[in-house]
């Protein structure tokens, strides 16, 4: 039931209570009140009951409409703020979105270089496989690392060094010779022993190992052996007394180094040295460092005797210039003379002669 009805009902019951109360008095008092006025008091106690229900309906009516109007604003704000924040939502749902797509893109574009990256892999893999597995190949390669490494450390072929396969007998002349100023060489030689090595790795048996590991061992004896001769040690052929061993592998000469440590006392005393790709940067840093303080020393000392000869000359050129000052100064002398004394005596006799003539004017 609505409140205005309520109130209505309510307003009735009281105006029937009080007519019932004012009937009750009538018959009580009937010496008092006339019967006859009943009719208007009953009027006029409805009109007063209607006036009262007016009024508090209006009140009521007037509360009511100033609450509707309170909530519908407070509504409106409501769904205002739900459809800004449906707004917001959609522009963060619409960016999440395209930030998805552009994520997705990106990845997908990532997993395809990644494809690329893993198939050239694969081929510079399978390449890699075809040059260790060929020993024609493995020793180009080598001969290609060492060539690299002396370019990148300042040498020029054909003139700081010489690659000897270009000439022809040199089955037995080592890979590089480096000249140095004096014309002294260094023989360098490139070994790549590989398939023992990878035999001894590969394999899970642990005599075969030790079997791998003691050819492995014998390859690397052998490769010293072939680098001893005269070929590439040799002070009457002016080369210094070592050959250098170059290993283009990292990981081969380091494993020497680890674990064979009596062969590599062996090839020192034998006066070789072995060199991975670091180690022999740093040996060819070296050589060319000592190559141009060798030259500068060398430029010194003709500056020296360039200046122990100007110096010579310059004295012999001072002892000239010194004779021409004093032959100047004598001539001045004899100048300043003849322009002096002789001149006067000479002007004295020709006054003289003037006057004996009588020329004079």
């Amino acid at each position: 039931m609505e409140p205005n009805q309520l109130i209505i009902i309510s307003i009735i019951i009281a105006g029937s209570i009080i007519i019932a109360a004012v009937i009750f008095r009538s018959g009580s008092k009937k010496s008092q009140i006339d019967s006859s006025n009943i009719p208007n008091i009953l009027s006029s106690v409805t009109d007063q009951l209607v006036t009262l229900a007016s009024e508090k309906l209006e009140t009521q009516n007037r509360e009511i409409r100033t609450d509707m109007h309170s909530k519908k604003e407070a509504i409106e704000n409501l769904v205002k703020n739900l459809a800004q924040e449906i707004y917001e939502n959609n522009r963060r749902l619409e960016k999440a979105e395209r930030d998805r797509i552009g994520s997705f893109n990106s990845l997908q574009r990532e997993i395809e270089s990644h494809r690329k990256i893993t198939e050239q892999l694969s081929a510079t893999t399978e390449g890699l496989k075809k040059v260790l597995s060929n020993n024609q190949l493995r020793g180009q390669f080598g001969e290609q690392v060492a060539e690299d490494l002396l370019k990148m450390s300042g040498f020029v072929k054909g003139i700081d060094y010489e690659f000897n396969k270009n000439q022809s007998g040199s089955q037995t002349r080592p890979d590089f010779t480096i000249s140095l100023p004096d014309k002294t060489k260094i023989n360098i030689d490139a070994k790549f022993p590989y398939s023992n090595l990878q035999k001894l790795l590969e394999s899970e048996d642990k005599n075969s190992k030790q079997e791998y590991f003691k050819k492995f061992e014998q390859d690397i004896k052998d490769k010293i052996k072939q680098v001893t001769t005269r070929d590439y040690i040799n002070p009457d052929d002016r080369t210094v007394d070592f050959v250098i061993l170059f290993i283009p592998n990292e990981m081969i000469f380091s494993f020497i180094y680890d674990k064979l440590n009596d062969t590599w006392a062996d090839a020192m005393n034998k006066k070789v040295i072995m060199a991975g790709p670091f180690s022999f940067t740093a040996i060819l840093r070296m050589i060319r460092q000592s190559y141009d303080n060798f030259k500068y020393q060398e430029n010194a000392h003709r500056i020296i005797s360039l200046i122990k000869n100007f110096e010579s000359e310059f004295e012999k050129y001072n002892a000239e210039f010194i004779k021409i000052g004093e032959r100047i100064n004598q001539l001045s002398s004899q100048y300043e003379k003849v322009d002096g004394t002789r001149t006067r005596q000479l002007m004295k006799t020709i006054d003289r002669i003037r006057i004996g003539s009588g020329t004079e004017t």
